[in-house]
Parts: structure tokens; sequence; C-alpha cells
């Protein structure tokens, strides 16, 4: 039976040698298929661990407070959000001192409203993630880890000093080729000296990932922009495993701070890194499964290509089977004979898309200096499935070419 099947599978090869272009244009749909999916589980792959990578930068003890929101919209949001009224200093220091299970509590504010403009006599940065943070900022941010220099201290921050710490990507810009620290920049106009560095958070993509974040003392920044009112919050939990504790403890401050009543919603959002990773993965769990359903309709069309370039091979190879069935083989041999010509057929169509997936994964990564690579458990897939298409397309045409009468096929011209 092995070596029958091995002759099967060596005829298989033949026909395909015999019949490049025609062999290539059946299995086309199948190919198309298979490297969606391959294609879209790398892509998958890659993004989930860059945005876990990313999360996991802002700590796992830590949790995130605004009066929005958390995770992705479309277009403008609800009235309900935009009454919402603001955070403000005292609930963070109301958290601090009211929940025993949080350890730190930093706040900071922004001026989301305007666009702000750092720049220097040798270059200048734009559409920046201006701040203005306490001096805890970087013990509670695990991706605020000081490059060079310092971080201001909260006797800074107290004096409102113009002092700033800027991200890994604006130095080289406003500095090229020297350090930063120690010089003046200016920030709509105001001078102010830097005292620190901040490097750049790992899991970020693309050619236009970069580090802009101007950050300057607390009270300076109300000092500056006595119109700010955009505050947020995050906390730390004395370890990981209490930050639900944490978390419930902060929404019970803010909910009496804010009257919200026994019966209603919270009108502000705590988000947590595990949280916003499984947001993110519902979200991607849902585009792969539509990828799926898509790219089937793909397999089918080329299932059915195969189907029917096997019911040619069985009408041009009549003579031949009526000749193997006179010599003595068996209805098996010739089903299988066409089977695993079939399996062959998408086989071979299966390792040209993991083939071109590859090539084009590679292409991704370097262009989009990003994590992307075949998962091992999609390459099988794939390869499994294409063959699968031959096994469940081809049985017809089996079927078909084993019945034929021996007789009839001999006179078959």
């Amino acid at each position: 039976m092995a070596q029958s099947h091995r002759e099967n599978l060596k005829q298989a090869l033949d026909t395909l040698r015999t019949h490049k272009l025609r062999s290539l244009l059946t299995v086309l749909g199948v190919v198309l298929g298979v490297s969606v999916i391959m294609l879209v589980a790398a892509i998958v792959a890659g993004f989930d661990k860059t945005v876990t990578d990313a999360m996991s930068e802002y700590g796992n003890d830590t949790a995130f407070i605004s009066r929005f929101d958390q995770g992705p919209h479309n277009g403008r949001r609800p009235k309900e959000e935009r009454m919402r009224k603001p955070l403000t200093l005292e609930d963070g220091e109301a958290i601090q001192s009211g929940c025993p299970a949080v350890k730190n509590t930093t706040v900071w504010i922004n001026q989301w409203e305007n666009t702000h403009k750092v720049q220097t006599r040798d270059g200048s940065v734009s559409a920046i993630d201006f701040r203005g943070v306490f001096a805890n900022f970087a013990q509670v941010y695990a991706n605020a880890n000081i490059l060079d220099g310092r971080f201001f201290t909260e006797a800074e921050n107290i004096h409102r000093d113009k002092v700033v710490v800027i991200g890994e990507n604006v130095g080289p810009v406003l500095f090229p080729g020297r350090s930063a620290v120690g010089k003046d920049i200016f920030i709509d106009g105001s001078a102010f000296m830097v005292v620190g560095v901040v490097q750049k958070p790992k899991g970020g993509m693309g050619p236009d990932d970069e580090d802009r974040r101007v950050l300057i003392p607390y009270l300076t920044f109300r000092k500056i922009y006595p119109g700010a009112y955009e505050n947020a919050i995050r906390i730390q939990s004395l370890t990981p495993a209490m930050l639900d504790a944490a978390v419930d403890q902060a929404r019970d401050v803010l909910r009496r701070r804010r009257n919200v009543k026994y019966s209603e919603k919270d009108n502000f959002s705590i988000e947590t890194a595990q949280q916003s990773v499984q947001q993110f993965h519902e979200i991607v769990s849902t585009v792969f499964l539509a990828t799926i359903v898509l790219s089937s309709i793909g397999l089918l069309i080329g299932g059915v290509g195969v189907m029917n370039i096997m019911l040619v091979s069985v009408t041009e190879r009549t003579r031949e089977i009526g000749i193997r069935k006179a010599i003595g083989a068996h209805r098996s041999d010739i089903t299988w004979q066409f089977l695993l010509e079939a399996m062959t057929l998408t086989g071979v169509g299966g390792i040209i898309a993991l083939v071109f997936v590859n090539a084009l994964v590679f292409l991704i990564r370097a262009a989009l200096k990003w994590q992307a690579v075949v998962p091992l458990w999609a390459a099988a897939a794939g390869l499994t499935v294409s063959i699968s298409i031959g096994l469940i397309f081809g049985v017809w045409p089996a079927v078909k070419a084993a019945r034929l009468d021996p007789v009839e096929a001999l006179r078959y011209e």
C-alpha cells in the first residue's frame, strides 16, 4: 500500500510538472485564501505583541483614571461624556489619602484644545505630548525611565520652576549631535531648561513612532496656562495583586466626590493595562473571524476550480484508467491516485502561499519596524487547510474515475 501511494504521489508530481500553467491557475484561489489567513494571523500576532508590550510599559500595578471612557470610539464623543465635569487635583489627593491599597497617585494636566510647539535655534517639534506632571510621575509610569539627566523635583514643582523633561525623539531635533540636558528650549515662546530626557517606550510601530513627550512641573503648567482644566490620574497599587482592590477603593472615593447615585453608572473611567489588552484582543478576534469568513470564499472558489480541473483530468486519462484496471488495478488504487493528485496540487498551493506570505511579512517588518512573524500554528493550519481542500474537492473526480468501466474506458478515444 505504501509503495502504491509513493507511486501515486510521484505520478501526481509528474502531472503537475507537465501542466505547470494549468496547475498554477487552478490553485490560485487556494493560494489567495490561504495567504490571507496566514498574513492576517501574522499581522494580528505582531500587532498583539506590540500592543501588549506597549500596555505593559505602563506597569501591571497601575490604573488610569479619566473623565472620558477609554477604548476606541467613532467620531465625536457622546454628549453625556462631554458634559462630565473634569477631574481635579483634589480628586487625586483624596484617592491617595482615602485608599489603603494605593501606594502612589500622580495627577497630570494638559490643554488638548491647543497645539503646542517646542523649539530652539536648531529645530522645532510640533504636535507634542505636552503635560504638567508631578515629580512622582516617573515612579508611577513605568514607561518614563530617564535616559539622560534627571527628573525634576517636587521642590522645583512647588517653586514653579521652568524646567522640562523631554522625550527621546525630541532632543535630537532640538539639539542635533549633542546632549539636550542643561540647555534652554522655548515652549510656546517661554524659555525652559532641559533637566532630563526620558527613554522612548517600547511597543511602538511604524516609521512615525516617536516619543514627543514634553513634561513640565504641574504647578508651572497651571501658572503659564491658567485656563487648563483637563486632569487625568494614574494610581499605583501596593502590589500587582492588590490592583483590583486599589481600583475599587478609588472608584468609591470618586463616586462620593462626584455625587454619583447608587443606581447610576460612573461618570468617569478607570482602566488597567490588562483591561486595555483584553479589549484589544476582543476587537482583534472579531476582525480575524471576519477575515476567515472572507478568505473561505476564496478557498471555496479554489476548491471548485480544483474539482473542475480534476474532472477534466479524469476525462483526458480515461484510456489510461482503463489500462490500469485491465492489468489489475483496484478501485481504491484509482481513487487514491486522483485524491493524492488533488491533494498534491492544493498542497503545493499552500507551500506557495507560505513562501509568499513570509516574504511579504519580512518586507512589512522591515518597512514598519514592528514585530510581525507568521505563527507556527498559522503555517500549520494553512498547509492543513490547503491539503484538506484537495481532499474534499477531489473526492468526486476520484470516485468518478474509480467507477469507470474498464471495457468502455479502453474504447474511449
